[in-house]
């Protein structure tokens, strides 16, 4: 598939997909989540994480993520909720069907999105990675909104910190024990390194 003008590099690195200082996106909605720590002392972001969450499950557009993300999940308002009460845990950004883009914790910390898992012999990737939750489920396709989005936010984040050479999905680094983004995510979209 042809990449859209929207697609290309060109057109998204400008001033609106800017990570400031403090490494929060300037296109971004900011929704700061309390699941967050420090980084290791000088450790910088090197890998790109991709996941995919929907709260409820294969729901879409509903505030169960940001709350989920915030400590702020009702356990009574389903079923589900109430299996995952007490959950701390984050992204760094989640990018909903529309392509509408959330930050939850700055890229200069540490976002509990990975868990136990390694990247080419290194363990705890929560370290050195970034957390991007794509909204969607492991069987049903991305939308193009979120492929962009995607893109314009792998550029971006790539301009704020050189050492970002890597992407890869959730099941990459957890294999096994996580599925994610899943088969439907079309690795053949994303903008090459």
């Amino acid at each position: 598939m042809e990449n859209s003008k929207e697609d290309s590099p060109d057109s998204n690195l400008n001033s609106a997909w800017r990570v400031d200082e403090q490494g929060w996106c300037v296109a971004a909605r900011r929704v700061p989540s309390p699941n967050q720590d420090a980084r290791p002392q000088g450790e910088s972001p090197s890998l790109l994480v991709i996941h995919n969450i929907s709260l409820p499950p294969g729901e879409f557009g509903g505030p169960g993520v940001e709350a989920l993300f915030t400590n702020t999940l009702d356990p009574s308002a389903h079923p589900y909720f109430a299996e995952i009460r007490g959950r701390q845990v984050s992204a760094h950004f989640f990018i909903r069907r529309t392509g509408a883009l959330i930050q939850f914790v700055p890229c200069r910390q540490r976002a509990w999105h990975a868990g136990v898992s390694s990247w080419q012999g290194r363990e705890r990737c929560n370290d050195f990675s970034l957390g991007v939750e794509l909204e969607g489920t492991d069987d049903l396709p991305f939308t193009d909104a979120q492929y962009a989005t995607l893109n314009a936010l792998w550029v971006a984040l790539r301009a704020a910190y050189p050492a970002l050479t890597a992407i890869v999905g959730h099941s990459d680094i957890a294999p096994g024990r996580k599925t994610d983004p899943g088969p439907c995510f079309d690795w053949g979209r994303v903008l090459p390194i």
